[in-house]
Parts: C-alpha cells; structure tokens; sequence
C-alpha cells in the first residue's frame, strides 16, 4: 500500500475513535421543541422533544413546528447543538397517530433532505407508520421528482424513509442509546407507546399521551428523568361530565402525577404536553406538591434539562 495511502487511513481511523470518544463522554440532554397540546397555543410550539447525546439526536414525536424548533439551537442560527442542525436529524420515534403529533412529519421527512440530509430517515412508531409515511411520500412525489431532476441539487437518499413498526420493548439501540418501547393507556388507542432511552450517562422515559398505570410506574422506576404529560386538576373540575370522562381516560391530572411520581422515584418530573386551563407555572407544581415533594419543573420550549 502507498505510504500516503496508508497514512490517511490511519489518519481517518484515529479521527474517527476520537469523535467516538468524545461522544461517548458527551453528557445527555432533553431539548423540548415543543410542549402543547392539539390547542393552537402560539405560546407552545407542538408536541416534540429530543434527546440529544453528542453528536447525535433522537426525535421522539413530530407536533407542528418542530424542525425550525430544532434549527433555532443549531449553530447555523446561532445555537450551539451540532446534533439539532437539520441535515443532521436522522432518527425519530413516534408515540401514537394522534394529529398533534405528527402534523410535522413531512417537514421533518423533507426539510432535512433539503438541507443536506444524505441517508433515509429511520422511524419507529405504532402499527400504520408506514401507511402514513407511503402517504405522505406520494403525496409530495411531485415536489421530491422536481427536486431530483430540476436544476436544484439534491440527493437521492434524503428523502426516504425507513419506517419501522414497533412492539413493546427494546426497539432500537446502538452506541450511545438504548430504546424501549412500552404499552400505555391512552383512551381507545391500541397502540400508544411511551419510551424510555438508555444512555451513557441517564435514563430519561417519556410517557407519551397517557392516562396513569402501573406499567408507566414500572418503567419511570429510578429514571434520571420522567418527561410526562399533564392537565390542571382544578380546571378539570369546571369541566362538564363528559368532558372529565374524556381527559380521565386519556390523560394525567396533577393530583395523579404526583402520585405517579411518588412511587417512581425520578430524579427530575418535567411537565409537558400541558393543559393548563388557566393555570399558571405555580398553580401547576403546588397540586403537584400536594402529593409529592421531589424536584419537578413545569417544562419550556427550547428548554433543556440534564
């Protein structure tokens, strides 16, 4: 082999260990791009948040809004997460069809491409992921063919996507992240699904839109940190009785959580996905305190939590 030749390979084998290296050092983070709910809330961007490790990013659900969410802490506008530049989102995982989580998927399929994005998307989610990806793909087929062979550079990889249909338990996994998936009870759907995610250095579990249980319980159990959904028990008892139905067995009251939290043991409770009903912060956490006495902050746009 030809000394040059022999050097740069090297040269690429010890760059690559280092940027392993410095991944696998690399602390977690939960970056909330959005925290509402189907309400068109222009104070709370839909429903999506990452889990950022290094270099690498996990979308977990694609509420309206997401990807320029992302964009915003990218060092291309100013932020500083290499991993939320756009060109760089390549894996995602979905809770459950509800529109106000995946109301972004196209942008998040084809913004990326047009950025950069040189491989399929992978996507995991319930039982009619790939029909909803099938759809949406022939539904931009036009855009995608123009993009391809007009004048406008593109690739032709970007574009696809790899949709994975999942079942409960361990669902992904590779250097930095380990994936589990978990049955939750979220009113009639059959198939809605919390995560929790392994990694390095955290565990962070992620209910989903979920009614309380004790599956849910079980996998909080010890968590670094439990993202979970909520509403405001005082607003829901102005609510009429089909209303309370509804929410009771959809959702997850603050009394409820609380008691959720109890028994889990989290380092950190974060609130998202929240029904506020004239609620404040404050109002939120003191019927949280009622019940439990841990470290809960009622979760921003943009925040990041570690």
């Amino acid at each position: 082999m030809n000394k040059y030749i022999l050097i740069s390979v090297m040269f690429l084998l010890y760059a690559s260990h280092f940027m392993n290296a410095q991944n696998e050092g690399a602390e977690t983070m939960v970056v909330l791009l959005g925290t509402g709910t189907p309400n068109p809330d222009p104070n709370h961007s839909g429903c999506s948040l990452a889990i950022v490790v290094g270099n690498n990013s996990y979308i977990v659900d694609f509420g309206p809004g997401l990807v320029r969410q992302a964009a915003s802490l990218s060092p291309r506008y100013g932020g500083e997460i290499e991993a939320l530049w756009t060109k760089n989102i390549k894996r995602a995982f979905l809770t459950h069809l509800h529109s106000d989580h995946t109301t972004g998927y196209p942008d998040l399929i084809l913004t990326p491409w047009v950025e950069g994005r040189d491989e399929p998307l992978e996507v995991y989610g319930p039982e009619g992921i790939q029909e909803m990806t099938y759809h949406i793909l022939e539904a931009y087929k036009e855009d995608i063919r123009y993009r391809l062979y007009g004048i406008q550079p593109a690739n032709n990889q970007g574009w696809r996507v790899n949709a994975h249909e999942i079942a409960e338990g361990v669902i992904y996994s590779d250097n930095f992240v380990k994936v589990e998936a978990f049955n939750v009870e979220h009113g009639t759907w059959p198939n809605a699904f919390g995560f929790r995610f392994t990694t390095p250095d955290k565990v962070i579990v992620i209910s989903g839109d979920a009614r309380p249980s004790d599956k849910l319980i079980e996998y909080a159990k010890g968590a670094d940190i439990l993202i979970h959904e909520v509403y405001y028990k005082k607003g829901y008892d102005t609510k009429s009785e089909f209303w309370k139905k509804y929410h009771a067995l959809n959702h997850t009251s603050t009394y409820e959580l609380g008691e959720i939290a109890k028994k889990a043991k989290p380092g950190l409770v974060v609130l998202y996905h929240t029904l506020y009903w004239g609620a404040t912060d404050e109002d939120l956490l003191n019927e949280i305190s009622e019940f439990y006495d841990g470290k809960v902050v009622v979760g921003q746009d943009l925040g990041i939590y570690k």
